[in-house]
């Protein structure tokens, strides 16, 4: 989906500015070179006006200073990993890629503490913890190229969150540049503090509208010695959601609690050679980790949960070998899924653990009404499900029925008491439908915190809240 630049080229005496603040190797004005940097894995581009390079904290704040008084949007981006469009330039503007902002600036190890920039990639920071024996438990699947502050700016988690939490767990400070282009630092280097209002927490998961992160000091957690990696197949999504609910009721919580429910693994086989009973139902992926000493009994008790009735097979995987055939299945489905259907829309709703069948029954339900495929997988240990609408836009039945549907999924969520984002974050995808999940005074609080920290609207407006010009 791309959408024409709404503003005009920047004026010469703009471009002249930037150039003073960044040098004219930071800076890119050509709509052929700015193109690459108006979209994100939404599926939608647009096209910006520049695209700036800063490498440092006093030229973000010259740079919002400068679209302050020119009344210029200004978009936040790391790699454009996102599903949700909230790096997607739809008003024009400058894209300011902090892809240069990429140090590692210190490791503590006897603070368990480590302070980055936001251009460093997930894996990149993983790699430089594992020989000092830690990591930074958000690991989302993107992480090989995604960026720390993209996983701040979405709260983004992944499978480990089940039971090492989110960015918003793990994060102990930031420093940010706000709309009006001042220095704002947050939050504490200690593991407690209560001093002042949790403006860190505010920061992690508003999609750059409130602040540009341009540091943050990350809380780690040691690695463990050992890991034991299982696979469940259930007769039924119901079987499979009773064994969600006995592992995460019992003391040896799970690193790692994926779902795929029947219609995912029908058509990952054909792409995968994946080695489960036939007429599964749905399929768990689980992992247990923990000290050497106690992780046989860890799984076992995470094994002796897991077998309710309804199981038809549990497997424990002996080697690396094995691990890594195990999670075939898993990783093969998101590559397949865009073999199967032109288009893809992928929600990352939440749900309780409790109401997971509730939900699979009905999206299995719509799906047959609307004639949408609709696969689902995702993140079991919390709710956290991967809901995807399988389409062809040159179906007209398809076409015409896809935005319906995806609203009555958000309204089957919210009636199940849930969310409709866990990670993904809102952006231009889900801003929409906001308001029928957050109530009016929560809602107009939010929209004053946005006028507090931009009170000019510049960064990244129109993304996340609706209501907001």
């Amino acid at each position: 989906m791309s959408t024409k630049p709404i503003n005009p080229p920047l004026g010469e005496g703009i471009v002249a500015r930037l150039c003073d603040i960044l040098g004219p190797e930071r800076l890119m004005t050509a709509p052929e070179d700015c193109w690459a940097y108006g979209y994100d894995n939404s599926r939608r581009q647009a096209l910006p006006q520049a695209v700036v390079f800063p490498d440092h904290l006093e030229q973000i704040q010259a740079i919002v200073r400068l679209c302050n008084t020119e009344a210029i949007p200004l978009i936040p981006r790391g790699r454009g990993t996102g599903t949700t469009g909230a790096t997607v330039p739809d008003r024009g503007g400058l894209i300011l890629s902090l892809e240069r902002m990429n140090r590692l600036l210190a490791i503590d190890p006897a603070n368990r503490v480590a302070c980055v920039e936001p251009g460093l990639t997930n894996q990149e920071l993983q790699d430089a913890l594992r020989p000092h024996g830690f990591f930074w438990p958000p690991d989302p699947t993107s992480a090989a190229v995604c960026t720390i502050g993209g996983n701040l700016a979405y709260n983004s988690a992944g499978p480990r969150a089940v039971k090492y939490g989110t960015p918003r767990e793990n994060t102990l400070g930031l420093e940010a540049v706000t709309g009006q282009g001042e220095h704002l630092r947050t939050g504490v280097y200690t593991t407690k503090g209560v001093v002042g209002y949790d403006l860190t927490r505010l920061l992690i998961g508003s999609e750059g509208t409130l602040a540009i992160i341009t540091q943050a000091r990350l809380r780690l957690t040691p690695l463990a010695t050992a890991k034991r990696t299982l696979r469940a197949s259930y007769r039924d999504i119901h079987a499979a959601a009773a064994a969600v609910a006995a592992i995460m009721a019992q003391p040896a919580t799970p690193c790692a609690l994926e779902f795929m429910d029947g219609a995912s693994i029908a058509m990952v086989r054909p792409f995968s050679h994946i080695d489960v009973p036939e007429h599964i139902g749905a399929l768990l992926m689980i992992e247990v980790d923990g000290a050497a000493g106690c992780i046989d009994e860890m799984a076992a008790a995470v094994s002796a949960a897991a077998a309710v009735a309804g199981v038809l097979e549990i497997r424990t995987a002996a080697t690396a070998q094995e691990v890594d055939r195990l999670w075939a299945t898993r990783k093969a489905l998101s590559p397949a899924l865009r073999t199967l259907a032109p288009k893809k829309i992928n929600e990352d709703v939440v749900v309780p653990v409790s109401r997971i069948p509730e939900l699979i029954q009905g999206l299995e339900d719509l799906s047959r009404e609307m004639g949408i495929p609709i696969v689902n997988f995702g993140h079991a240990g919390n709710g956290n499900i991967h809901v995807n609408l399988l389409l062809d836009p040159e179906n007209p039945a398809q076409a015409r029925q896809a935005g319906p549907c995806l609203s009555r999924v958000f309204d089957l969520v919210l009636a199940l008491n849930g969310t409709l984002s866990g990670e993904h974050g809102v952006g231009l995808e889900k801003r929409d439908f906001v308001s029928r999940e957050i109530d009016p005074v929560a809602l107009r609080l939010m929209q004053a915190v946005k006028r507090q920290f931009d009170p000019n609207n510049i960064l990244n407006p129109g993304k996340a809240l609706p209501g907001l010009a």
